[in-house]
């Protein structure tokens, strides 16, 4: 039997519905929304907070969803199928299940750089769907976490946690509001900084990774700010023999962290 039941667009639902797009009332809330099987599985597996399971009242659910709602401690809301689908993204069906998700805390003792596996700066991304693919790359390659510095895109948007296709909630996900927080925190911790920009003068692939380092990706357009690339210790770039002028931000962290990931493999 359910906990709740929601028919209609009242003020819980209206509550949840703002997840979906205002920042704000995501981080005031200290919660978000997690779409899709493997998302909110892996955010079951690696043990995060779930303060409710969304379902459809008029629907035959899987054994998969059925389990989660007999085994996971958080309240069960029978919710209209119309309904759900609005919090689902979706206009043609509802999903089978939405979780609502605690939010975890900023801190950087989350993060646990070693040779071979950086931690990763996004700074100032205006993609959630840029900031879901590097978190992806980062859980792929082995990187230690993500920190999105700056006025940047939400890496709660459930954009970004549905493109990382359930990575999210395996790597550390750190946000900070600006370059001199983390670089406090990587002085502490002897981190080497290495930027990526297609105006580096060294090689990504002979950069090495032998050292604990913070690995900067720019902003999708801009690149990264001054104040990152005045507090690189090395500026990387990668290779190019084509006519692109430059790769996407995500695919040239992701390129970063593969060499990164070579280099723990050759240790």
């Amino acid at each position: 039997m359910p906990d709740l039941r929601i028919t209609s667009r009242n003020a819980r639902f209206q509550q949840w519905s703002a997840l979906l797009t205002n920042r704000t009332k995501r981080h005031r809330a200290g919660e978000f929304l997690v779409q899709g099987v493997r998302p909110i599985s892996q955010a079951i597996e690696h043990g995060w907070a779930v303060r409710a399971l969304l379902y459809d009242l008029d629907a035959q659910l899987s054994h998969w969803a059925a389990d989660l709602l007999d085994t996971v401690r958080a309240p069960a809301v029978a919710m209209a199928p119309e309904l759900l689908a609005e919090l689902g993204g979706k206009e043609a069906e509802a999903p089978e299940l939405i979780a609502v998700v605690a939010q975890r805390p900023d801190d950087f003792r989350r993060i646990r750089p070693a040779p071979g596996r950086p931690a990763v700066v996004f700074d100032r991304p205006t993609s959630p769907g840029n900031i879901g693919t590097l978190i992806r790359s980062a859980d792929a390659f082995g990187a230690a976490g993500v920190i999105v510095t700056g006025h940047a895109a939400d890496p709660y948007d459930p954009k970004a946690v549905r493109a990382s296709t359930g990575s999210f909630f395996a790597v550390p996900v750190v946000r900070a509001p600006s370059h001199r927080e983390v670089l406090d925190w990587a002085a502490a911790g002897s981190l080497a900084v290495a930027g990526t920009d297609e105006t580096g003068d060294a090689d990504v692939a002979e950069y090495g990774f032998q050292q604990p380092t913070l690995l900067v990706v720019g902003n999708e357009t801009a690149g990264m700010s001054a104040g990152w690339r005045e507090a690189c210790d090395t500026v990387l770039s990668i290779p190019m023999i084509g006519a692109a002028s430059s790769l996407n931000a995500a695919t040239a962290g992701s390129i970063a962290l593969y060499e990164a990931a070579r280099a723990r493999s050759r240790s």
